[in-house]
C-alpha cells in the first residue's frame, strides 16, 4: 500500500467513526412503555422490550474493568444477572439516573464470604452534568465505575419508557 493510499484509508476510517458517533436514530415515541430491559456487556448494547419486540437499542459505556461480574466496591465492573430498575434520581451528578437493584442478597452473601464490601449505586445514567456536549463520543472508552452510561438524549428516552420496577437482565 502506498503512503497516500494508507493516509486515504486512515482518513476514511476516521470519517466513518465520526459519522457513527454523531448519527442519530429515530427517537422513541413518548407514549411507549418497556416491560423489560436487557444489557449485553459483550456488545455494549442496552435494549428496551415490550414483550418480545425490541423497542429501541442503545450503545453504552460500562465500567472501566467490564469483564466479569461485580465482586466488590471499586472493582469498576458492571454486575451481571437479573436486577430491578427500582428508583430514579433526576438530581444526580449525571443527567438523570435510574438505579439498578445491585447488590442482590446473593451478591451480599458472596461479598461477605470474601470479606469485602459489594458496592452499590449502580445506575443507568446520562453523561456527567456540564459535559453533555461529549454526546456519543463518551462510548469510545468504558469510563464509569460500574454503571451503564448512555447519552443525555438517550437517558431521557429510557427515563420516559421504563417504569420503576422493570427488570433488567445484564448478560456478560
Amino acid at each position: 500500500m502506498t503512503r497516500n493510499a494508507a493516509i486515504g484509508a486512515s482518513s476514511a476510517i476516521v470519517v466513518a467513526l465520526l459519522v457513527a458517533a454523531i448519527w442519530r436514530s429515530q427517537p422513541l415515541a413518548k407514549d411507549v412503555v418497556a416491560d423489560r430491559v436487557e444489557l449485553s456487556k459483550r456488545t455494549r448494547t442496552l435494549r428496551l422490550y415490550a414483550g418480545d419486540r425490541v423497542l429501541k437499542e442503545y450503545r453504552v459505556a460500562l465500567g472501566g474493568n467490564p469483564i466479569g461480574h461485580k465482586q466488590r466496591e471499586g472493582d469498576e465492573r458492571t454486575p451481571e444477572g437479573t436486577y430491578t430498575l427500582d428508583y430514579r434520581n433526576e438530581k444526580s451528578a449525571f443527567h438523570r439516573s435510574i438505579h439498578v437493584s445491585y447488590p442482590s442478597t446473593t451478591d451480599q452473601k458472596q461479598a461477605s464470604v470474601a470479606g469485602v464490601d459489594p458496592g452499590g449505586m449502580i445506575m443507568v445514567h446520562g453523561l456527567p452534568n456540564y459535559i453533555g456536549w461529549v454526546g456519543r463520543f463518551h462510548r469510545l472508552v468504558d469510563w464509569t465505575d460500574g454503571c451503564i452510561a448512555v447519552t443525555n438524549l438517550e437517558i431521557d428516552e429510557v427515563w420516559n419508557a421504563v417504569p420503576n420496577g422493570t427488570l433488567i437482565e445484564i448478560e456478560p
